[in-house]
């Protein structure tokens, strides 16, 4: 026997019944399922001079769970993406599918939606939308499929249920990245219809969050610079002012480095305490880091931050010598040719969607207290 159930649509009995359970237990909690895996409790990240001890881990593992909380650990990460098999398709259940035609109705015709069947589909759907994206492990055909499915309805509904963010502002893109599936990167990517500019709650977006993963081969290097061209790369973090560029020179991530500078990163924006990019590379000693942003036509050396120190006495205090002198040859000789000298013509010739930030003023070394203070604390 069937009926019209809460969501408007001709469902059995049985299945109506298990929508309307389902439905009211998560109104009564007001939450998502709490096995669902979240970017929960993200503190703040360590300032530059905290973070003086580069881990061995992959991906700088003990960093990143600083920036990404609690995730599923252990998952093996896709190096190779996977064929698609066509001949095993990922329906919708019906109970997602009736939800579906009440968002999609509600974004058609608002006036005419039901608050009350509104917050219950929404909730089902996000809670299976993130059951199936969000794991370290998440099947890219699986997504997929889930995509097409939504897409049947609108492609309204698919922007507005790819963009869904859980209780910390985290979508399924910032899951994809931080694990480094690339292969889900890519389809969120070819939806046309992923904000990879939105922050989460700690005010991170996808392109810092990818700054952290390890490029793996050309496939990785493809996906990457489609995310840096579809977004600003240059949105600071609100928790410290950090960018996607001071994350990767801090992290080790040449290649990511790299690809950040050509997709028209700024080399001296400065964070909350004053570093750069190149003041983060110089403290951990990556010196190919160090030589890519001096490479670049912009790089000032004379920056100070908050402590009063430039680059080159951050590596000195770190004891990196060899990168101090490179710091050091490159601040009183000719940098010589550079691969990025073509962004200068770029930036004369186009046009920008945001201005760029202003150069903070050179302050003068604070007093001599200060000083003492950063030389006991690198001791």
């Amino acid at each position: 026997m069937s009926r019209s159930g809460s969501f408007g649509v001709n469902l059995c009995d049985k299945c109506n019944n298990e929508i309307e359970n389902v439905a009211k237990d998560f109104i009564d909690k007001n939450v998502l399922d709490p096995a669902l895996p979240t970017l929960s409790r993200i503190p703040k990240l360590a300032s530059r001079a905290a973070r003086s001890r580069p881990t061995s881990a992959p991906m700088g593992y003990e960093n990143r769970q600083v920036l990404l909380g609690s995730l599923e650990k252990d998952v093996p990460e896709r190096s190779e993406p996977r064929a698609r098999d066509r001949a095993e398709k990922h329906d919708l259940t019906k109970e997602v599918k009736a939800a579906c035609k009440v968002l999609n109705d509600y974004l058609m015709k608002p006036e005419r939606g039901d608050p009350n069947k509104l917050k219950t589909a929404v909730t089902l759907i996000q809670q299976e939308w993130f059951r199936v994206g969000s794991p370290a492990n998440a099947d890219p055909n699986v997504v997929e499929d889930y995509m097409d499915g939504f897409e049947e309805y609108s492609r309204h509904l698919l922007h507005r249920i790819v963009n869904m963010a859980d209780i910390n502002g985290n979508t399924a893109i910032h899951y994809a990245v931080s694990h480094g599936n690339f292969d889900v990167v890519s389809i969120l990517l070819d939806s046309k219809v992923c904000d990879v500019s939105k922050q989460n709650k700690a005010g991170y977006t996808c392109m810092m969050l990818v700054s952290l993963a390890e490029i793996k081969n050309d496939t990785h290097r493809h996906v990457v610079q489609r995310l840096f061209q579809l977004g600003d790369v240059n949105t600071k973090a609100t928790q410290n002012g950090q960018t996607a560029l001071m994350l990767a020179a801090s992290h080790g991530r040449l290649e990511t480095v790299k690809l950040l500078l050509e997709a028209g990163a700024e080399p001296n924006v400065q964070d909350n305490e004053g570093s750069t990019a190149l003041m983060c590379a110089a403290e951990h000693g990556h010196i190919e880091i160090v030589r890519a942003l001096l490479a670049h036509p912009d790089t000032e050396l004379s920056l100070v931050d908050n402590d009063g120190s430039t680059a080159l006495q951050i590596a000195m205090e770190a004891g990196h010598k060899d990168t101090a002198l490179l710091i050091y040859a490159s601040s009183n000789f000719s940098r010589g040719s550079s691969p990025y000298s073509s962004l200068r013509i770029r930036k004369s010739t186009t046009p920008r969607s945001t201005p760029p930030p202003s150069r903070p003023p050179r302050t003068p070394p604070p007093p001599s207290p200060a000083r003492s203070r950063r030389s006991s604390s690198s001791h």
